[in-house]
C-alpha cells in the first residue's frame, strides 16, 4: 500500500533552507513520481531575487495553477509584447491565496517574502519549455537579470519594462 503524501512544515522548512543556499534561490519537491504523470504536482520553496524568466505554456498548452503555501508571490500576466496585461499578489491569509494561469499565457512570478513556499499543478507529462515559449524580450535564465526581476515587484497593469 502507498503511503500518503504530506505537505508539513518539515518539507516547507527543508525547501526554504535549500533555496537559501541554492545559487538560483529555488527549490522544488515533486509529488508526482514520474515525469510522464499525467498531473504534475510539486512544491517550490522561492526566495526574493529569484528570477523567473517571462515564459508561456504553449507546446503542448497547458494550465497551472499556484497556490500559496507560504509567504507572498507577485503573479504576472504578459501580452506578446511585455506589457503587463493582469497583475496579482497571492499570499497566504490574504484576499487571493492561489491561480489558475491559462494555456498559452505569458506569465512570471516573483517572491515578495523570505521564506515563500508555492504549490504548483500542471498538466504532464513534464515538457522542458521550448526557447520559443520563453518571453523573446526578457534575458534568458542564467543572464543577468536583477533589474527585471526588482521590476516584477512593482509592476502593475499596463506597465512595460522600460528597457525594452
Amino acid at each position: 500500500m502507498e503511503h500518503m503524501k504530506r505537505i508539513d512544515h518539515q518539507l516547507l522548512d527543508t525547501l526554504t533552507n535549500q533555496a537559501s543556499t541554492s545559487p538560483r534561490m529555488r527549490a522544488h519537491h515533486n509529488l508526482h513520481p514520474e515525469l510522464d504523470d499525467t498531473v504534475q504536482r510539486l512544491c517550490i520553496a522561492m526566495e526574493p531575487g529569484t528570477y523567473v524568466q517571462p515564459h508561456r505554456h504553449a507546446e503542448p498548452e497547458t494550465w497551472e495553477i499556484l497556490l500559496v503555501l507560504r509567504g507572498a508571490v507577485a503573479l504576472l500576466m504578459f501580452d506578446d509584447k511585455g506589457q503587463v496585461q493582469e497583475r496579482i499578489e497571492l499570499a497566504t491569509g490574504k484576499e487571493v491565496a492561489a491561480a489558475e494561469i491559462p494555456a498559452n499565457a505569458w506569465h512570471a512570478v516573483a517572491s515578495l517574502t523570505a521564506g515563500t513556499v508555492v504549490f504548483e499543478v500542471k498538466q504532464g507529462p513534464y515538457v522542458p519549455i521550448a526557447e520559443a515559449n520563453y518571453a523573446p524580450w526578457s534575458p534568458a535564465d542564467g543572464e543577468p537579470a536583477q533589474r527585471l526581476e526588482a521590476w516584477y515587484h512593482h509592476a502593475q497593469t499596463g506597465d512595460t519594462w522600460p528597457e525594452l
